[in-house]
Parts: C-alpha cells; sequence; structure tokens
C-alpha cells in the first residue's frame, strides 16, 4: 500500500467498542483497505480501557480503548456510533466541536433526541438511521411499495424477536418500518400504533399498525410486517444471522459522508433509494 493510498483513506473512530456491535464494526473498519481505524471509545469503567481495540478477536491495531472522547477524537473523519442515546448525544456534542462526522445506528432515540442530532447536523455531517443493514433498508423500501398498493382491506402487523440483552422494545427497526407504512397510508404512526394488547380488547380497529415484540436466546434480529386480507396473506421479512450486514452497512456511510460538510442522511441516502 502506497503512501498516497494511506492518506486517502477515511479515519474512523468506534464507540462502544467493548459491545457486540462495536468489536464487529472494529474488525470490520481493520480490515478495510480504504479505512483506518484510529479511536474506540468506551465508557468509564469498562475493562477494555487501555487494552488493544482489536484484543478481542487476536488483533493488534494499536489502537487502545478510551473513555476521554473529546481527546481520542482529534483528527478523525468519522465516529461511527451504535451505543445508547446519552452516549450518542454526549458524542454528537464532541463531533460538533471537532468537526467529526458521524454515522449513528442507536436505537431507542426519543424525538427530542433526533431533534438534537439534527441541530449537531447543521455543523457536521450525519447519517442516523435505526439499522444499517442494506436488505433492511431495501425491505423499507418494498414496505413503501407494499402499503400505497394494499391500502385497503389489509390488516397490517409487525412482529420482531431479538436477543435477550436488548433494552429497548419495540425495536428501532420495527419502529422505522412502522412509519414507513404508515407514512405510505398517509397516517402519522403516533396515532395509529398498537404496542400491546391484553384481556377483552375489542374488535380490531382496520386503521391501526400493531406491534408484537419477542426477546429470547441470541437472535440478532429478526422482522416481518404482515399484510392480512381476505383470502390471502403476504409478509415482507427481513432475518439477520449475524451483524456483519450491520456493520457493512455502516461503512458504506462513512464513505457516503466523504466531502459533505453537513447535512442529516439516512440510509436511503446512502443506497440512492430516495424518490426524486
Amino acid at each position: 500500500m502506497t503512501d498516497s493510498t494511506l492518506t486517502q483513506r477515511r479515519r474512523v473512530a468506534v464507540a462502544g467498542a467493548s459491545g457486540r456491535m462495536g468489536q464487529m464494526l472494529v474488525e470490520a473498519v481493520w480490515r478495510s483497505p480504504d479505512l483506518q481505524l484510529v479511536a474506540a471509545l468506551d465508557v468509564p469503567g469498562s475493562a477494555m480501557l487501555g487494552a488493544d481495540a482489536g484484543a478481542f478477536a487476536g488483533l493488534s491495531t494499536q489502537v487502545l480503548v478510551s473513555d476521554q472522547a473529546a481527546h481520542a477524537l482529534q483528527g478523525c473523519d468519522v465516529l461511527i456510533d451504535f451505543t445508547r442515546p446519552e452516549g450518542t448525544l454526549a458524542h454528537a456534542q464532541v463531533c460538533r466541536e471537532l468537526g467529526v462526522q458521524m454515522v449513528v445506528g442507536t436505537t431507542g432515540l426519543t424525538a427530542a433526541h433526533q431533534a438534537q442530532l439534527a441541530q449537531a447536523a447543521q455543523q457536521v455531517a450525519m447519517v442516523v438511521a435505526p439499522n444499517m443493514s442494506v436488505g433492511v433498508n431495501v425491505t423499507l423500501k418494498l414496505l413503501d411499495m407494499a402499503a400505497r398498493a394494499m391500502s385497503t382491506g389489509y390488516d397490517i402487523e409487525i412482529i420482531e424477536a431479538h436477543h435477550r440483552h436488548k433494552v429497548d422494545a419495540p425495536s428501532g427497526t420495527a419502529l422505522k418500518m412502522g412509519e414507513v407504512v404508515a407514512s405510505a397510508l398517509g397516517r402519522d404512526l403516533k396515532d395509529c400504533a398498537v404496542y400491546a394488547r391484553e384481556g377483552v380488547t375489542g374488535e380490531r380497529d382496520p386503521s391501526s399498525i400493531g406491534f408484537a415484540t419477542i426477546r429470547g436466546g441470541d437472535i440478532v434480529g429478526d422482522h416481518t410486517v404482515l399484510f392480512a386480507g381476505t383470502g390471502e396473506r403476504i409478509e415482507i421479512s427481513h432475518k439477520s444471522s449475524s451483524r456483519a450486514g450491520y456493520a457493512q452497512g455502516s461503512l458504506r456511510a462513512v464513505r457516503f459522508l466523504a466531502g459533505r460538510p453537513h447535512g442529516l442522511f439516512d440510509m436511503f441516502d446512502v443506497l440512492g433509494l430516495r424518490d426524486g
């Protein structure tokens, strides 16, 4: 690899380096010929602090895990963040001050959290999406098409399953699916979503979008949207067998941000799925 190639590589930091997704991202960035792993972050008190970020995979990246974001992000081009909302917002403030771009896959973001990220994106470019998987985002495009074609006569239910350690429900991906379907139908998800059913619930409201959540074992992520009509059912599903798809989608987002000074983007922008 030539010196000129090295200087062109995007300098990437990974937040949450000790987590399952963080470890996958560290390895994916380190193995990418056009990217350079330059920093890894974790929470104060993490057993990984001071260790090589690739130690879990037997890699010698020579990047030590730190809890000092302001120092570690100096000289970075972009931070990939799949942590918790509070951590992501703290990192966004640092990135805004340092001019570091962000790829955010954090779930559980409220409208207020999203507004804060949008404000930061006025200074630095960001890709924010509840799921970075290329397959999931193609699925979202298919759901938009299906909902428009089956706008009447079909009951819509969203079923998602994840591992026992996931802390938010429904998943960010399931909520995004609901938002896409509701928008295609001219509805607002907050007005038509049903997140729980118990006891005598009465007949189903045909304008509602139902959610069912499953948690157990080591399920990486399964999502199915059911369109149930009279005499037929259509199911559009995406199933993840590993987190590799999320990591590779994140790297595509990193590359997409190159040369963009500011702005808020999502994976539809990255993948060219935006209408018009």
